[in-house]
């Protein structure tokens, strides 16, 4: 439980403006989760300005961490508050915000002293992922042990 933070103006683009929207967006948010390949997880989603607060119960910590990553890496959204339980409590992963000009081999060389590791972050966020290339400043990543 706690409050991840993000880069507000960072991510996908799902919405012009929350302003007024917070029932359009938690729906838009669900669809997201979806979309990116998170099957259709037992959580809960609500807007309070620009914080997603997800609560429910998943199946893994993997899952949960990629559920709150996918909320959080939208454009206009600051922060998610994890009220999500596991089913199968296991060692919570890193995060690490991507800074302009990162790469995920150099953030491979940061995390684990080997940039040819960098296949072990690209796994360990996909689906949100598509290519280990398509990184964007601000984005944040799960960084596994």
């Amino acid at each position: 439980m706690g409050l991840l933070a993000f880069v507000k103006e960072a991510g996908e683009k799902l919405w012009e403006t929350l302003v007024g929207q917070e029932a359009q967006a938690a729906e838009s948010l669900k669809d997201h989760v979806a979309k990116v390949g998170l099957g259709n997880p037992n959580i809960q989603v609500s807007v309070e300005g620009d914080k997603v607060i997800a609560s429910g119960e998943v199946a893994s910590q993997e899952e949960k961490e990629k559920i709150l990553l996918a909320l959080g890496n939208v454009a206009g959204v600051s922060g998610v508050e994890d009220n999500i339980t596991v089913a199968t409590p296991a060692p919570a992963a890193r995060f690490v915000t991507v800074k302009k000009g990162d790469t995920l081999s150099a953030i491979a060389k940061a995390e684990y002293g080997n940039a040819n590791a960098y296949m072990k972050i690209f796994e360990a966020n996909k689906p949100m992922l598509s290519h280990p290339d398509k990184i964007y400043p601000g984005q944040v990543l799960r960084i596994p042990e």
